[in-house]
């Protein structure tokens, strides 16, 4: 029986670097990677049907799932995580000297739904008590790309305006009409604007912190495929997610054969030594069990954020017994 034909886009990161390269091969599969570096453009032509499977935003696969959109299924593979401290900017003169300060401010925000932004104010409220019933959120891009051009359908009232001003996010922070921005991106004033700083400058303190505390290791995407696929062929899924498995065990011997560095990073060696005391020698789990917490974690903020009216449960989220094994 020939193996069935099936496109998979998705960035081109170090842990699917062999699959694209063929080293690993989904067994019954012939897959043709498809390497696309704007998440923004994956996301979108998946949900009008480009694409057999693909990188999805997690946020974005949950809002599915509530509202009843069962055109795709989910695999338990993330290609995609982010700590988010580091992505927390205020301007100086903004009176912010703590997280709990961002209680009543105008923050800036590429788009409100983002799961990088659902993150951010998730450990916000539940670590460091901030409030945001008050906030004034200002949606727009925040360099010029990365926004989005309307404003999610909430669940319940949150004060949120699209940015009208021909400026963008970045600029308003800057010119102090924001008093804080957060997201997925670095903000183009940062390091320009003597104003604009770092809520946590010592991010990476912080968040190892965090995770030891919450063992939150947040996932920004997803693999999602046709459900028409899935349904037509259940053992595709395992089959995808054994060949990312592979994939990423391969990358990550790559990595550590620090005699000739993989990556532009002096001081890797020392990186993965610290990450294999942190995370206890996989900061890149698979696997639906090994993520529970994360995963409950952002159907949570979800609902509490008014993006959602009800919280996904995780058996929702990816097609059942599909896992390590």
């Amino acid at each position: 029986m020939p193996d069935i034909r099936l496109n998979f886009a998705c960035g081109l990161y170090d842990r699917l670097l062999p699959l694209y390269k063929g080293d690993v091969k989904p067994d019954g599969v012939d897959l043709e990677f498809l390497a696309i570096d704007d998440p923004r453009q994956i996301f979108d032509r998946m949900a009008k049907g480009d694409f057999d499977i693909a990188e999805m935003s997690s946020s974005e696969h949950l809002t599915r799932i509530a509202n009843g959109n069962t055109s795709m299924v989910g695999i338990p593979v993330f290609p995609s995580r982010n700590f988010r401290h580091a992505f927390v900017f205020i301007n100086k003169k903004s009176g912010i000297k703590s997280p709990k300060d961002l209680s009543g401010k105008r923050i800036g925000v590429s788009a409100y739904g983002q799961t990088a932004a659902v993150f951010i104010r998730g450990f916000l409220q539940h670590e460091y008590g901030v409030d945001f019933s008050a906030v004034k959120w200002i949606q727009g891009p925040m360099n010029g790309v990365g926004g989005h051009p309307h404003l999610p359908k909430l669940a319940k009232p949150i004060d949120i305006e699209l940015n009208n001003s021909d400026r963008t996010i970045s600029q308003l922070l800057g010119d102090g009409e924001l008093d804080a921005v957060l997201g997925a991106l670095v903000p183009d004033s940062f390091g320009k604007h003597p104003d604009v700083v770092r809520l946590f400058p010592d991010f990476r303190t912080e968040e190892k912190a965090y995770y030891k505390r919450t063992k939150i290791f947040p996932i920004m995407h997803l693999v999602a495929m046709k459900r028409e696929i899935y349904e037509k062929d259940p053992s595709v899924a395992q089959s995808l997610f054994d060949a990312l498995e592979r994939s990423k065990h391969l990358a990550d011997e790559r990595m550590r054969e620090v005699g000739a560095l993989a990556y532009m990073l002096p001081w890797m060696a020392d990186d993965i030594r610290e990450m294999d005391e942190v995370f206890g020698g996989d900061a890149w789990p698979n696997g639906v069990d090994a993520n529970r917490t994360v995963l409950d974690a952002l159907a949570t903020y979800m609902v509490e954020q008014g993006l959602l009216a009800r919280k996904v449960s995780i058996e929702e989220m990816f097609v059942p017994g599909v896992g390590p094994r």
